[in-house]
């Protein structure tokens, strides 16, 4: 398929937690290398970009960094640039602040190494699509709550018409999840603290701003967290096949 004019041609892929929920498939490698049909969590991840037209992927590390990097040095494409937290977890906040000078000054995809999902149109193309950073500071993926696979939360947003995003707040549920994807500006998290912080709180501010905004996936997502949902995605995407 091919990849919008305006396609981010950087992603920053957040690889970097320490894996607890999925033990004991975590013991002896990093969550990014636990498989799901046959295939590292991190490559169904990097083939996504890759074929949404990312030339370059910042990867951060830290548990099992090296059998990680290992891993990733026989991948072709994207090309591969490694931030290294070996010395310290930075969260999804601290972790894209960190990377900022390996990410450019164009817009950049951030994504998960948990999310795996079945693609009945082009998500990815539909969340580029949106994309528009005269009215927005970040484009979210989202999935509908019910339905997906190993996710137990009771959903993150509200979706207006025109596509922005309110958080659930004090509301029972919210019917879409976020689902591990978004589309920013590198410079978003450049205002963060130093150290660990989450991208949770600028998010919060943007919505209140009216500058979060989302599209939501045609297709089944399955969050990876732990051991039973990547038992639940490996039976899903077989099904598939």
């Amino acid at each position: 398929m091919t990849a919008p004019s305006n396609a981010p041609k950087t992603a920053m892929v957040l690889a970097a937690g320490l894996g607890t929920r999925m033990r004991p498939l975590t013991n002896d490698r990093p969550k990014a290398l636990v498989e799901v049909g046959g295939r590292a969590l991190i490559d169904h991840v990097l083939d996504r970009l890759a074929e949404a037209g990312v030339e370059k992927a910042a990867v951060n590390v830290h548990w099992f960094a090296d059998r990680l990097e290992g891993h990733l040095k026989s991948r072709t494409r994207p090309a591969i640039v490694i931030s290294d937290e070996r010395a310290e977890l930075l969260e999804t906040g601290g972790g894209l602040k960190k990377a900022r000078p390996l990410l450019g000054d164009d817009p950049v995809f951030v994504a998960n190494i948990d999310s795996v999902w079945i693609d009945r149109d082009d998500a990815l193309g539909d969340l580029i699509r949106l994309w528009d950073p005269e009215r927005m500071d970040a484009a979210l993926l989202l999935a509908r709550r019910e339905g997906s696979i190993g996710f137990e939360g009771g959903g993150d947003f509200f979706l207006g018409d025109d596509g922005a995003l309110t958080f659930r707040g004090e509301a029972p549920s919210a019917p879409f999840a976020y689902m591990g994807v978004h589309i920013t500006r590198p410079d978003y998290a450049d205002a963060g603290p130093d150290g660990p912080f989450s991208l949770s709180p600028l998010w919060r501010a943007s919505a209140a701003q009216g500058r979060l905004f989302g599209c939501v996936l045609d297709g089944d997502w399955m969050h990876v967290g732990d051991p039973q949902a990547r038992d639940e995605a490996e039976a899903r995407l077989k099904d598939e096949n």
